[in-house]
C-alpha cells in the first residue's frame, strides 16, 4: 500500500510546482505572521520595557533582567511569544532548506493542493498556486 493518495500525480510537472508554490505561499505566510507579531505586540512590549531596558544598558545585572520580567509580566511575555515565534519558524524553515521536506508535511500539501484543484477558481488561493 502506498502512502500516497491515489490520486496524486507523482510524475506530474505542474502538480509539483503548484505543491511547492502552495509550500512557498506557506512560509511567506509564516513570517508574515513573525512580522505581524513584531510590529503590533513586540513594538508595545518594547516600548512598555523602555525603562528597564535603559537600565540594562547602564548597568547590566540578572536582578536588573529579573526586575524587568517581574515587575512587568505583560510585555516580557509579549516579547518572549515574539523572540519564540522567530526562532520557532527560523528553526523550521533551516530544517527544511538542510533536511528537505518531511514526508507527513509534503504528504499534507499535496493533499490540499488537491483540495485547491478539485474547488477550482473559487477557492482563495487558487491564482497564486495555479497561476496563468
Amino acid at each position: 500500500m502506498s502512502d500516497r493518495p491515489s490520486e496524486v500525480p507523482e510524475k506530474d510537472p505542474t502538480f509539483q510546482a503548484a505543491v511547492q508554490r502552495l509550500h512557498e505561499l506557506t512560509v511567506y505566510g509564516r513570517w508574515l505572521t513573525v512580522l505581524g507579531l513584531w510590529l503590533t505586540i513586540g513594538s508595545l512590549s518594547l516600548w512598555s520595557l523602555r525603562y528597564p531596558i535603559s537600565l540594562l544598558q547602564d548597568y547590566f545585572t540578572w536582578a536588573a533582567v529579573r526586575w524587568g520580567i517581574v515587575f512587568q509580566p505583560l510585555p516580557a511575555m509579549g516579547l518572549g511569544l515574539c523572540v519564540s515565534m522567530t526562532i520557532a519558524v527560523l528553526v523550521w524553515q533551516s530544517r527544511n532548506i538542510l533536511v528537505g521536506l518531511p514526508k507527513s508535511e509534503r504528504q499534507r500539501l499535496e493533499k490540499q493542493v488537491l483540495k485547491i484543484r478539485e474547488q477550482g477558481s473559487s477557492h482563495p488561493l487558487w491564482r497564486w498556486v495555479y497561476p496563468k
